[in-house]
This record gives structure tokens, C-alpha cells and sequence, in this order.
């Protein structure tokens, strides 16, 4: 199993954050690994939402179908990995002093044994963690460019 973890401090509140990761379909303007992003379920957002997206980390992409496990806005939104990549992920916000957010993103995934199974996590564990930050600091931009 992959563990991995990420933050980011981001300069605006919890409730700009939440602004700009509550639409769920919009998370490909700042994740580099999700190509699109296609919506299985009639809501859009909130626990139960289901969707797929279109993942591409170098040589491997695949479909990665969620659920969303946990909704609570300017605090948290978790997801649950359904499909041939398994486990759970959740971004975090914590308010920080001077109207600050920490906003860390966690999963811990299983994966198929055509990419290595446990070996490839470890592999892929490294590869997610640095793909993963880049995407926050994608995140930090847009929302501070808001402000």
C-alpha cells in the first residue's frame, strides 16, 4: 500500500480554498494527473457524489473511479478509489494564523499487479508525492491570484 501525504500553506482563508476545490469537475485546472474528469452520479458534489477521471502519471494512465466519502466545507472532502486503483484519500484545511490555510492532501492506495502491486507502490508512492505537490502549488496560485 502507498501512503501518501502533502501540504501546502496558502494565502487566503479556509472558505476561499474550499471556493475553489468544491467543484469537483474543476480539479483539472490544477491537477496535472487528472486529464478529465466525468461525473457517474446525478450530484455534483457532497457524499456520494461518483465519478471517473482520466489519470495520466507518465507512461500510465487509467480511469479512476471515486466516491466521495466525507463533505465538510472549509474543513474536508474525502474519496474513496473504487476501481482498479483501491483506498482512500481526503484534503484537509486547517485555518493558520494571519487568514492562512494548511491544506493537505492524503491517500493511502492500493495498486494492481500490472503496475507492480506492492513493489510498484513504493515506486509510485515517491512519483505521486512529487506529482502531487507540483499540483498544489497549482492550487496555491489560482487561489492567491483570486485575492
Amino acid at each position: 500500500m502507498a501512503s501518501i501525504r502533502v501540504s501546502v500553506i496558502i494565502d487566503a482563508d479556509p472558505a476561499t480554498v474550499w471556493a475553489a476545490i468544491e467543484d469537483i469537475g474543476s480539479h483539472v485546472r490544477w491537477m496535472a494527473d487528472a486529464e478529465a474528469i466525468r461525473f457517474t452520479s446525478a450530484r455534483r458534489r457532497g457524499v456520494g457524489t461518483t465519478f471517473e477521471c482520466d489519470t495520466r502519471v507518465g507512461p500510465f494512465s487509467l480511469t479512476d473511479d471515486m466516491r466521495i466519502t466525507r463533505w465538510r466545507p472549509g474543513r474536508a472532502m474525502g474519496v474513496e478509489h473504487v476501481g482498479l486503483v483501491r483506498g482512500r484519500g481526503q484534503f484537509t484545511l486547517r485555518r493558520r494564523r494571519g487568514g492562512r490555510t494548511r491544506f493537505t492532501w492524503s491517500e493511502r492506495l492500493t495498486f494492481p499487479w500490472w503496475m507492480g502491486g506492492p513493489v510498484g507502490a513504493v515506486v509510485a508512492a515517491e512519483v505521486l508525492r512529487l506529482v502531487w505537490l507540483r499540483n498544489l502549488r497549482r492550487l496555491k496560485a489560482i487561489v492567491e491570484q483570486r485575492r
